[in-house]
């Protein structure tokens, strides 16, 4: 079940990634409007128990508007996940506002105390997110500070509603 679980999730990353990539070569965006940074790395620090809490965060600008968001949580539950995000500059340079989805899978290991054994779960949902993001003028630094609720869809239906995190990154490029 874990492998079928990871062979759709897979699949649906790599048929997203297929799909935007072929909108980024039909679309031209205004070159007058470019992000800030291409890529980041860095840490993001969450409030709630959410599967994708504290994590590290990779983020990679497609074209303009679009972006890719890698999170990878270690610890229990390891997880992995990916967000799709549209970013909109506000008034002040260097600052915009974002949104976007994607999903997330996750493993635990949990103590069942009626088998006296570990037992390993299964995690997998879906996540939205809101936020601003931020990137210094002299320095290679971007912070971003957003909302990002999951819904878990496998081992048991529950809804996080109060994931709110803050991200530093480490910038490359522009």
């Amino acid at each position: 079940m874990k492998r079928i679980i990871l062979a759709a999730f897979i699949i649906a990353a790599t048929t997203q990634l297929n799909y935007l990539q072929a909108q980024d070569r039909e679309i031209k965006e205004p070159s007058n409007d470019p992000p800030a940074y291409r890529m980041a790395a860095g840490i993001r620090l969450s409030s709630a128990p959410a599967i994708i809490n504290n994590s590290v965060s990779f983020k990679y600008f497609m074209n303009n508007r679009a972006a890719i968001e890698a999170l990878i949580s270690f610890g229990d539950p390891f997880a992995l996940g990916a967000l799709m995000e549209f970013h909109h500059p506000l008034g002040t340079a260097g600052l915009r506002y974002y949104y976007g989805a994607g999903a997330y899978l996750g493993f635990s290991k949990e103590y069942n105390a009626e088998k006296q054994i570990d037992e390993r779960n299964t995690y997998f949902g879906g996540q939205g997110v809101v936020g601003l993001d931020y990137k210094f003028d002299n320095i290679p630094l971007n912070l971003s500070l957003d909302w990002k609720p999951e819904l878990n869809l496998v081992r048991d239906i529950n809804f996080e509603p109060a994931a709110i995190g803050l991200t530093a990154r480490f910038t490359f490029g522009k």
